[in-house]
Protein backbone atom coordinates (compact mmCIF):
# COMPACT_ATOMS: atom_id res chain seq x y z
CA UNK A 1 0.00 0.00 0.00
CA UNK A 2 2.39 2.86 0.96
CA UNK A 3 4.53 1.39 -2.34
CA UNK A 4 1.87 2.55 -4.27
CA UNK A 5 0.69 5.36 -1.91
CA UNK A 6 4.74 7.05 -2.12
CA UNK A 7 4.09 7.62 -6.02
CA UNK A 8 0.71 9.92 -5.55
CA UNK A 9 1.06 11.59 -2.18
CA UNK A 10 3.57 14.23 -0.28
CA UNK A 11 6.20 11.91 1.24
CA UNK A 12 5.15 12.98 4.86
CA UNK A 13 1.19 12.12 4.36
CA UNK A 14 2.05 8.60 3.26
CA UNK A 15 1.96 6.76 6.53
CA UNK A 16 -0.39 8.91 7.90
CA UNK A 17 -3.28 7.98 4.88
CA UNK A 18 -2.08 4.40 4.90
CA UNK A 19 -3.57 3.94 8.43
CA UNK A 20 -6.91 6.21 7.44
CA UNK A 21 -7.23 3.82 5.10
CA UNK A 22 -6.63 0.35 6.83
CA UNK A 23 -8.60 1.59 9.89
CA UNK A 24 -11.67 2.55 7.80
CA UNK A 25 -11.20 -0.70 5.55
CA UNK A 26 -11.00 1.20 2.22
CA UNK A 27 -10.84 0.24 -1.48
CA UNK A 28 -8.77 2.22 -3.14
CA UNK A 29 -8.49 2.96 -6.62
CA UNK A 30 -6.45 5.20 -8.74
CA UNK A 31 -8.95 5.70 -11.91
CA UNK A 32 -8.46 7.55 -15.45
CA UNK A 33 -8.89 11.09 -15.44
CA UNK A 34 -12.95 12.41 -14.55
CA UNK A 35 -13.51 16.11 -15.74
CA UNK A 36 -16.28 16.62 -13.24
CA UNK A 37 -15.04 15.32 -10.24
CA UNK A 38 -11.74 14.36 -9.13
CA UNK A 39 -12.52 11.71 -6.56
CA UNK A 40 -16.07 9.60 -5.28
CA UNK A 41 -16.60 7.34 -2.36
CA UNK A 42 -19.06 4.44 -2.75
CA UNK A 43 -20.76 2.20 -0.75
CA UNK A 44 -21.30 -0.86 -2.62
CA UNK A 45 -23.57 -3.87 -2.29
CA UNK A 46 -21.05 -6.05 -1.28
CA UNK A 47 -20.91 -3.67 1.80
CA UNK A 48 -17.27 -2.94 0.81
CA UNK A 49 -16.17 1.11 0.91
CA UNK A 50 -14.55 1.93 -2.38
CA UNK A 51 -13.04 5.43 -2.55
CA UNK A 52 -11.71 6.51 -6.14
CA UNK A 53 -9.07 9.15 -7.12
CA UNK A 54 -8.13 10.12 -10.28
CA UNK A 55 -4.62 9.43 -11.28
CA UNK A 56 -3.60 12.49 -12.63
CA UNK A 57 -4.13 14.86 -9.62
CA UNK A 58 -1.01 16.82 -7.94
CA UNK A 59 -0.01 15.14 -4.70
CA UNK A 60 -1.39 17.95 -2.85
CA UNK A 61 -4.71 17.61 -4.62
CA UNK A 62 -4.48 14.01 -4.34
CA UNK A 63 -4.26 14.22 -1.02
CA UNK A 64 -6.83 16.52 -0.31
CA UNK A 65 -9.25 14.52 -2.90
CA UNK A 66 -8.16 11.59 -0.37
CA UNK A 67 -9.21 12.39 2.64
CA UNK A 68 -12.06 14.44 1.41
CA UNK A 69 -13.42 11.09 0.34
CA UNK A 70 -12.52 9.29 3.40
CA UNK A 71 -14.53 11.96 5.24
CA UNK A 72 -17.95 11.10 3.23
CA UNK A 73 -17.34 7.68 4.68
CA UNK A 74 -16.36 8.39 8.01
CA UNK A 75 -19.29 10.73 8.55
CA UNK A 76 -21.82 8.37 6.68
CA UNK A 77 -20.76 5.63 8.82
CA UNK A 78 -21.12 8.10 12.31
CA UNK A 79 -24.21 9.91 11.73
CA UNK A 80 -26.14 7.54 9.32
CA UNK A 81 -27.01 7.93 5.79
CA UNK A 82 -29.88 10.25 5.99
CA UNK A 83 -26.91 13.32 6.41
CA UNK A 84 -26.28 15.47 3.04
CA UNK A 85 -23.15 14.50 1.60
CA UNK A 86 -21.58 17.96 2.38
CA UNK A 87 -23.35 19.21 5.33
CA UNK A 88 -22.63 19.95 8.51
CA UNK A 89 -21.34 16.70 9.62
CA UNK A 90 -19.23 15.99 6.57
CA UNK A 91 -17.71 19.36 7.04
CA UNK A 92 -16.64 18.54 11.00
CA UNK A 93 -15.36 14.91 9.81
CA UNK A 94 -13.30 16.65 6.63
CA UNK A 95 -11.60 19.23 9.35
CA UNK A 96 -10.63 16.70 11.66
CA UNK A 97 -9.55 14.39 9.04
CA UNK A 98 -7.43 16.76 7.27
CA UNK A 99 -6.18 18.87 10.66
CA UNK A 100 -2.88 16.13 11.17
CA UNK A 101 -2.14 17.11 7.55
CA UNK A 102 -1.91 21.08 7.92
CA UNK A 103 1.62 21.36 8.35
CA UNK A 104 4.69 22.64 6.76
CA UNK A 105 6.33 19.08 6.44
CA UNK A 106 3.24 18.06 3.99
CA UNK A 107 1.89 21.37 2.49
CA UNK A 108 4.29 24.10 0.48
CA UNK A 109 4.20 27.45 2.81
CA UNK A 110 2.89 29.22 0.11
CA UNK A 111 -0.24 26.82 0.07
CA UNK A 112 -0.45 26.57 3.70
CA UNK A 113 -2.26 30.10 4.52
CA UNK A 114 -4.84 29.01 2.15
CA UNK A 115 -6.07 25.38 3.30
CA UNK A 116 -6.36 26.70 6.61
CA UNK A 117 -8.75 29.52 5.44
CA UNK A 118 -10.46 26.69 3.21
CA UNK A 119 -10.84 24.73 6.16
CA UNK A 120 -12.17 26.67 8.47
CA UNK A 121 -15.50 25.86 6.28
CA UNK A 122 -14.44 23.45 3.83
CA UNK A 123 -16.59 23.63 0.37
CA UNK A 124 -18.30 20.51 -1.32
CA UNK A 125 -14.71 20.66 -3.64
CA UNK A 126 -11.77 22.53 -3.58
CA UNK A 127 -12.29 22.98 -7.32
CA UNK A 128 -14.67 25.39 -6.08
CA UNK A 129 -12.36 27.48 -3.93
CA UNK A 130 -11.04 29.64 -6.57
CA UNK A 131 -7.90 30.89 -4.68
CA UNK A 132 -7.23 27.07 -3.11
CA UNK A 133 -7.83 25.67 -6.71
CA UNK A 134 -5.01 28.18 -8.48
CA UNK A 135 -2.84 27.95 -6.29
CA UNK A 136 -2.84 23.86 -6.26
CA UNK A 137 -2.75 24.36 -9.95
CA UNK A 138 0.72 25.41 -9.75
CA UNK A 139 1.81 22.28 -8.53
CA UNK A 140 0.50 20.02 -11.74
CA UNK A 141 3.33 18.61 -13.74
CA UNK A 142 1.66 19.22 -16.79
CA UNK A 143 0.47 22.41 -17.07
CA UNK A 144 -2.50 23.27 -19.39
CA UNK A 145 -2.52 25.89 -22.15
CA UNK A 146 -5.91 26.84 -21.10
CA UNK A 147 -7.02 29.88 -19.62
CA UNK A 148 -9.41 31.11 -17.00
CA UNK A 149 -12.42 32.44 -17.21
CA UNK A 150 -11.89 35.62 -14.94
CA UNK A 151 -9.01 36.45 -16.65
CA UNK A 152 -10.47 36.59 -20.42
CA UNK A 153 -11.77 40.02 -21.88
CA UNK A 154 -15.81 40.21 -21.46
CA UNK A 155 -17.55 39.24 -24.20
CA UNK A 156 -14.80 36.55 -25.57
CA UNK A 157 -15.93 33.60 -26.95
CA UNK A 158 -14.46 30.11 -25.07
CA UNK A 159 -14.89 26.59 -25.13
CA UNK A 160 -15.55 24.44 -22.58
CA UNK A 161 -14.36 20.53 -22.21
CA UNK A 162 -17.03 18.91 -23.72
CA UNK A 163 -16.82 21.51 -26.76
CA UNK A 164 -19.83 23.88 -25.65
CA UNK A 165 -19.09 27.33 -26.76
CA UNK A 166 -20.33 30.39 -24.30
CA UNK A 167 -19.65 34.26 -24.64
CA UNK A 168 -18.24 35.67 -21.06
CA UNK A 169 -20.53 38.18 -19.41
CA UNK A 170 -20.46 40.14 -16.05
CA UNK A 171 -19.22 38.84 -13.11
CA UNK A 172 -21.97 38.77 -9.97
CA UNK A 173 -20.42 38.51 -6.34
CA UNK A 174 -18.33 35.62 -6.64
CA UNK A 175 -19.75 33.85 -10.30
CA UNK A 176 -19.80 34.93 -13.89
CA UNK A 177 -22.10 35.16 -15.99
CA UNK A 178 -21.67 33.32 -19.48
CA UNK A 179 -24.00 32.86 -22.12
CA UNK A 180 -24.03 29.47 -24.65
CA UNK A 181 -23.68 30.76 -27.66
CA UNK A 182 -26.04 27.74 -29.03
CA UNK A 183 -28.97 28.19 -26.83
CA UNK A 184 -28.55 32.05 -25.34
CA UNK A 185 -29.21 30.68 -22.09
CA UNK A 186 -27.15 32.40 -19.14
CA UNK A 187 -24.70 30.07 -17.16
CA UNK A 188 -22.52 30.81 -13.76
CA UNK A 189 -19.41 30.02 -13.93
CA UNK A 190 -16.21 29.82 -11.00
CA UNK A 191 -14.18 32.34 -12.23
CA UNK A 192 -11.48 29.55 -11.85
CA UNK A 193 -13.21 27.43 -14.76
CA UNK A 194 -10.43 26.57 -17.15
CA UNK A 195 -11.71 27.23 -21.09
CA UNK A 196 -10.25 27.62 -24.32
CA UNK A 197 -10.30 30.76 -25.57
CA UNK A 198 -11.44 31.00 -28.88
CA UNK A 199 -11.82 34.84 -29.96
CA UNK A 200 -11.21 37.65 -27.72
Amino acid sequence: MESTLVKYLPERAVALCTELIKTNEVHLKIVNERVTRHGDYRRLSSGQHQITVNVNLNKYRFLITLVHEIAHLVAFEKYGRAIKPHGLEWKKTFQYLMLPFIRPEIFPSALLPLIAKHFKNPKASSSTDASLSIALKRYDTQQSENSYVFEIPIGSIFRIYNGKLYKKGNRRVKRIECIEIATGRMFLFQPNAEVELIKD
